[in-house]
């Protein structure tokens, strides 16, 4: 017991995180599917904003960017759901909590580990997919038709792109709550899911005055006004929805490390 800490714990975390072959797998889709699709997409779009011009008045440059993170944005749930779940589904956990019987010291050790590494691969293609998507609309043009891009130092680019990786870590930990919560993989990723895409259809569905007072709190929303330069009418500010998705955030992990120790493991 006197040998276990905060920095052991979250070494042997990070040990298992990184051999575990699910997680390279992981971190490959959200490469593709991040930077891939957003490149696909930007350069659909450019095409598109150079044929027809009169009708891409609310073009955004940055939104069409990063538009591969909202395809990557279930791997990265999965990812975090996984990091518990699967240690439930394969009986580790029982080694883990008899190696480290402080709960709380656990869970603190594998959301460090988790969080600083969905941070570094969030930021890297989230900076990447904006370059390239950016470099795509600037090569774009037709006679005096040339498509709106955007730098680092537009104003809001940079807040946006570092703030769209910040999306992506915050989804992970939410997965993570929930696996902690529901304690199996297939539940845990399914109501991610249902969160992230089936909800705001709904909310769209409902009439205006009932949806869109819902649909601005839904994390799907909340990424769209965090990556977002021109704040939409009726929804948070870019930092109020970081601010909004880090409560959700917060409170599945607390609720998911209450749970874990008040109940057999």
């Amino acid at each position: 017991m006197s040998g276990i800490s905060i920095v052991s714990t979250t070494k042997s975390e990070w040990i298992k995180f990184r051999s575990v072959r699910s997680t390279l797998y992981n971190v490959i889709t959200i490469f593709v599917l991040s930077i891939g699709l957003g490149a696909l997409i930007s350069f659909a779009a450019a095409h598109d904003y150079v044929a027809h011009p009169e009708r891409q008045i609310d073009f955004e440059p940055l939104r069409f960017s990063l538009v591969g993170i909202f395809f990557a944005q279930f791997v990265v749930g999965v990812l975090g759901s996984m990091f518990i779940t699967s240690e439930y589904s394969t009986g580790t956990i029982r080694t883990t909590l008899a190696a480290v019987p402080r709960r709380t010291m656990m869970v603190i050790g594998k959301i460090i580990v988790m969080l600083a590494s969905v941070f570094v691969i969030s930021e890297l293609i989230t900076f990447i997919a904006f370059l390239i998507g950016q470099a795509i609309f600037k090569a774009n043009r037709s006679g005096n038709v040339s498509v709106p891009n955007l730098t680092l130092s537009s104003p809001g680019a940079l807040r946006g792109v570092i703030f769209a990786g910040l999306y992506l870590v915050l989804l992970a930990a939410i997965g993570f709550g929930l696996g902690l919560i529901l304690r199996k993989s297939v539940a845990a990723i399914v109501v991610f899911v249902v969160v992230l895409l089936v909800l705001p259809i709904l909310a769209a569905l409902l009439p205006s005055s009932w949806g869109n007072p819902i649909l601005r709190y839904l994390p799907s929303e909340l990424g769209r006004g965090m990556m977002s330069i021109n704040q939409a009418s009726g929804t948070f500010s870019p930092t109020g929805s970081l601010l909004v998705l880090s409560l959700y955030a917060v409170a599945l992990v607390v609720g998911g490390a209450w749970l874990l120790n008040t109940r057999d493991a």
